[in-house]
């Protein structure tokens, strides 16, 4: 299947099921989801896909530790995302999103512009028997209409950063709460961040250098 390309949603879906397990994260095992097994031949396997459209890595396949950070600190204190409108930003597989309708927000996207990781939002969601809508276009810049922002593992690039800060912190200033999971990545901005909680994640060294990492889920201030 390394060479076919999904053009629609249930082909996208039939892709990332094909080569993605069923496996619970180690820091929110109450969700189980559709992760890579090995990042090989997840990587191969999207290689034609990512030369044809050129979308982004399957980084979707994997629970990163800011979205694990995220959910566990979602699903210890449900009260942060009850009955709120809450934005999943950069959602990747979609593991927050859950978190937040399992704490019952009472609506809950998830932003992601590659297809693929809107195809696995969608699986993954469903697995697990949660409300939770894709919105597959760039979220940056859209107007304010959520109660709480959840952004993990956004800092890796200065582009990036450059790009999603300005509006996380305009969404902010409207009242909004925004949250951002931190691994210690170089391009978090040092200024205008308030520690909520601190989490040890397991990883794995296929994705990073180490075997665990020391994640903050803070609080951007406008």
């Amino acid at each position: 299947m390394s060479g076919a390309l999904p053009r629609s949603d249930a082909e996208a879906e039939a892709f990332v099921a094909a080569h993605t397990a069923l496996a619970r994260p180690a820091l929110v095992p109450e969700v189980e989801l559709y992760l890579a097994t090995a990042i090989t031949p997840i990587w191969q396997a999207t290689e034609d896909w990512l030369r044809a459209e050129g979308v982004e890595p399957p980084f979707w396949a994997f629970a990163w530790p800011g979205s694990q950070a995220l959910a566990r600190r979602l699903l210890d204190a449900p009260a942060a995302a009850a009955g709120k409108r809450v934005l999943d930003f950069a959602a990747g597989g979609g593991l927050a999103a859950i978190a937040c309708a399992r704490a019952g927000a009472a609506d809950v996207e998830a932003a992601e512009i590659d297809p693929l990781a809107c195809a696995a939002i969608r699986l993954n969601a469903r697995h697990n028997g949660a409300a939770v809508r894709v919105l597959g276009d760039d979220a940056v810049g859209q107007p304010g209409r959520w109660d709480l922002i959840l952004a993990g593992d956004v800092c890796y690039e200065a582009p990036m950063t450059g790009h999603i800060l300005p509006w996380l912190r305009a969404l902010a200033a409207g009242g909004a709460e925004v949250w951002i999971a931190d691994p210690g990545r170089a391009y978090l901005p040092r200024d205008g961040l308030e520690a909520l909680h601190r989490f040890s994640v397991p990883v794995t060294r296929e994705l990073e250098d180490r075997d665990r990492r020391e994640v903050t889920v803070w609080r951007l201030r406008p």
